[in-house]
């Protein structure tokens, strides 16, 4: 009867451990490479945040949308602000700002605007005018929690963005085109 009865356990064991060895570790979130006229810098994509806005980003990543465009607004030590398909062309200058918004619905978090979060930029006429510009915060931003998202997060390079922010501007508007090269998917880790 013991015999039976440790067999009867060890098949009851079998499964479980089949099962752990079948889990495969939590992927990493995927990682962008921003390479710009002043360096690059990583993205750290949090689709869990904003699966859209990710979606998005990586889809225009993909084709190119993000190659030669300029980051068309520069606070100073506050954010650096690009992405927009129309600063790809210099005799645009006057629209910058304007161009790929109205593409997507807000996705809102209770994240905190800390140094290095990447969040959508939107038409100061509503929330869900997000699309492909997008800022990245330079100092804490408290007063935007809660009114645009948060969709990714600068885990190398700030110093490029520090750097970025030190264009000289009129207003808002950097003097010199800041163009970024393109923006490419980081391969994981070990490959």
């Amino acid at each position: 009867m013991g015999r039976v009865r440790a067999a009867a356990m060890a098949l009851a064991v079998l499964p479980a451990l089949a099962s752990a060895q079948d889990k495969k570790p939590a992927a990493a979130p995927p990682e962008m490479v921003v390479e710009t006229d002043a360096g690059s810098f990583v993205i750290r994509l949090r689709p869990d945040l904003a699966p859209a806005h990710v979606a998005h980003f990586v889809k225009t990543a993909k084709s190119g949308g993000y190659d030669h465009t300029t980051f068309h607004r520069i606070i100073a030590g506050g954010i650096i602000q690009g992405g927009d398909p129309l600063s790809k062309d210099p005799a645009q200058a006057a629209l910058y700002g304007t161009g790929g918004l109205g593409l997507l619905k807000a996705e809102f978090s209770q994240a905190d605007f800390a140094r290095g979060v990447v969040a959508a930029a939107r038409r100061p006429s509503g929330p869900d005018t997000g699309g492909s510009q997008f800022f990245v915060v330079l100092r804490e931003q408290p007063s935007l929690k809660g009114k645009y998202t948060i969709f990714g997060e600068v885990v190398e390079g700030m110093d490029v963005a520090d750097k970025i922010s030190l264009t000289p501007v009129e207003g808002d508007r950097p003097l010199s085109r800041v163009e970024i090269r393109s923006v490419t998917p980081r391969p994981p880790a070990g490959t």
